[in-house]
């Protein structure tokens, strides 16, 4: 099939080369404008758009995929079927409506569940133990089309959102060039989603991943983990904020109230609603992330002090 790939963050990139070593023809990719990033706010271009430039492919790029000239390029590119994973952006029906294949979409959850733009993290801050990717056709209402196929995917203890991601990118690449092989073929008919176990994922923002010192140990755990890489858990420390890496549970020390921390020779300790955790890695303002006992040498009066200011 001729295709036009939707997709724009690096954990499309594994969908895109997929498709790029199929039988199927890539013959355009839409992806988000290029956006400031780093300190200087130099403006880049998506990572799918990356890998499509050094592909030779066409890259196309509006402000809104509501805009005109898109259509109408879309129209011309004339694809059997698009595939799209973390676009970024809402898709009109008039765009929906022009291949005869329709979109298809890649999601990062077994739908009906955690529909929405981060459904791994809230995957993990529920607990859960397994997750998937499923691949469904695209209708105007948030993830709720009908479903081609899916796979699943274990949830380990110490996964975090990176970690889990990028297994599920690699094994919903296949999943994808799977569903568009069967597509082509014309054996592969898309079954209504059922109407229980719905539940939703929205983006995951700066203050979801404030750590609640007074949660339990478990929900700092599993709050940490999911915002990482992204946006990062993070708490105050005398004021300024302190980026945050995975912690490890201490149920032997439950003496320390929540947020208050001790210093151990080569570890640092902190109170949570029932018992402690270990310190991973800290990132001060301005400084690398280093292990957190690293970090207590260089602050000071770090046993006794707290975390979170009395606010978390």
């Amino acid at each position: 099939m001729r295709l036009l790939f939707a997709g724009t963050p690096p954990v499309a990139v594994s969908s895109l080369a997929a498709l790029l070593a199929s039988r199927h023809e890539v013959a355009a990719v839409l992806t988000r404008p290029a956006a400031p990033t780093g300190r200087g706010r130099r403006r880049v271009a998506s990572a799918v758009a990356q890998r499509a430039d050094a592909e030779g492919i066409e890259v196309l790029t509006p402000a809104s995929p509501r805009e005109p000239n898109f259509l109408r390029r879309l129209r011309e590119v004339a694809p059997d079927c698009c595939p799209v994973v973390a676009y970024g952006a809402l898709l009109p029906p008039a765009v929906l409506e022009v291949p005869s294949a329709g979109w298809v979409n890649l999601h990062f959850s077994l739908l009906p569940a955690w529909r929405g733009a981060a459904p791994v993290q809230h995957a993990l801050l529920a607990g859960d133990e397994v997750t998937g990717a499923t691949t469904f056709r695209l209708v105007p209402e948030l993830d709720a089309g009908p479903v081609f196929g899916s796979v699943t995917e274990a949830i380990r203890p110490t996964d975090t959102a990176g970690d889990l991601l990028d297994r599920l990118a690699i094994g919903g690449a296949r999943l994808l060039v799977s569903t568009l092989d069967r597509l082509d073929a014309g054996d592969l008919e898309p079954l209504p989603q059922p109407r229980d176990g719905v539940s939703y994922a929205p983006k995951i923002g700066a203050d979801d991943a404030r750590v609640r010192w007074d949660e339990p140990a478990f929900a700092v755990d599993r709050r940490i983990r999911a915002c990482t890489p992204a946006p990062g858990a993070w708490t105050t420390y005398t004021g300024s904020r302190l980026r945050l890496g995975p912690v490890s549970e201490q149920p032997a020390v439950d003496d320390l109230a929540p947020g208050q921390l001790r210093v151990r020779a080569s570890s640092v300790l902190v109170g949570t609603g029932t018992h402690a955790v270990t310190l991973g890695e800290v990132r001060a303002p301005g400084r690398r992330a280093m292990d957190a006992a690293a970090w207590a040498r260089g602050a000071r009066s770090v046993e006794g002090g707290s975390l979170g200011d009395g606010t978390s």
